[in-house]
């Protein structure tokens, strides 16, 4: 993909918030990418612009067909001043396979990656430092053709916006408590749930909504066949440690293939620990926990990296898991992980991308 870069700064930067008292996703930096995509001559117009609205038609395709994919990474300042992306060429594979199933066109991977380390050095003084933050990272496109019909939108439009954030869950690696959603359905085989569409978030709203009301940090979502096999959280992939072995769902179609799951599964292989990923029935998690076989659960993501599961509740029945304590296999997968992305730990797998 032959394209120019044009970057324009800012003639009004931003007041940076206090980096000890950051949310998720409340602040954006002062810059965000964009390119747009025509028919006539692909993706095109790169650009690195000052962070603003954006002016769209009250018909544009987005809005009512809801062709929308985006993704989720992070840039973290290393303890020796250095910033350092965690695998971003595999996240925009990922959404060129979200493109693929909502007949959104592909960006070439290489560009993106190169767009993405411009935008993040223009904005690098956004970059936190203190624990437990980093520069969240959320590319996206969307159909942005003006025009009513259902068929794929003609024009899209990638935008990649940054934004410095503390921990997701409030809990921080402290467990939190999951509720398995009996009732509504997340995804099917066949599907869009191995995809980052929007679609798959605002359709799991209102079981996340009923399970906060409860008391409960996240949903747990069941296949939307059978209900009974553990699919995934909604904004994290699960794992069991059930009786010496570690257990997660495999990719069938209906869940997201997390880049945060894959690191895990890729560095519990290297540790000689026993891994499977098969179909997990909801009734075997609380046999083990009868049996005293479950050892520990987490849940595994880019925005809250590792988190713990201290409890799971379904139909009245609860489960206390480990104490309520986070496990080992928790810990040491989030020090590696947190080690390998602040580059205090050896990078032996490559997934590192420092930013000059």
């Amino acid at each position: 993909m032959n394209i120019n870069l044009k970057i324009e700064k800012t003639s009004v930067p931003k007041i940076k918030p206090d980096q000890n008292a950051l949310s998720f996703g409340k602040y954006f930096t002062d810059h965000m990418f964009m390119m747009d995509y025509t028919e006539q001559f692909g993706w095109h117009n790169a650009r690195v612009i000052p962070y603003g609205p954006l002016l769209m038609e009250p018909s544009a395709m987005t809005l009512h067909y809801g062709q929308t994919i985006f993704e989720g990474l992070k840039a973290y300042r290393a303890d020796d001043g250095r910033i350092l992306l965690f695998r971003p060429r595999k996240n925009f594979e990922r959404l060129n396979a979200s493109s693929e199933r909502l007949c959104v066109p592909a960006i070439d991977c290489d560009f993106a990656v190169s767009a993405l380390v411009e935008l993040v050095k223009l904005d690098a003084g956004w970059i936190p430092d203190a624990p437990e933050t980093s520069l969240y990272i959320r590319p996206f496109v969307f159909a942005d053709e003006a025009g009513l019909g259902v068929r794929p939108s003609n024009s899209y439009k990638l935008l990649i916006i940054l934004s410095p954030v503390g921990a997701y869950y409030p809990e921080g690696m402290n467990p939190v408590k999951i509720y398995v959603e009996d009732v509504y359905v997340r995804a099917a085989r066949g599907g869009v749930g191995f995809t980052k569409a929007a679609g798959n978030y605002a359709s799991g709203l209102i079981a996340q909504t009923k399970a906060k009301k409860m008391g409960f940090t996240q949903v747990l979502w069941l296949d939307g066949l059978e209900r009974k096999y553990v699919e995934e959280v909604g904004t994290m992939n699960i794992f069991f440690k059930i009786d010496g072995e570690i257990l997660t769902p495999p990719l069938l179609g209906s869940i997201l293939p997390g880049v945060t799951r894959d690191s895990c599964l890729t560095l519990l292989r290297d540790w000689g620990m026993k891994v499977t990923e098969r179909p997990i029935e909801i009734a075997e998690v609380f046999d083990a926990h009868e049996k005293g076989l479950l050892e520990e659960v987490f849940g595994s993501g880019t925005a809250a990296v590792i988190s713990p599961v201290g409890g799971i509740s379904m139909a009245g029945r609860d489960v206390v898991i480990n104490n309520n304590e986070t496990g080992d296999i928790s810990r040491r997968l989030y020090d590696e992980i947190i080690g390998i992305q602040h580059g205090t730990r050896p990078d032996k797998f490559g997934w590192t991308l420092e930013v000059k």
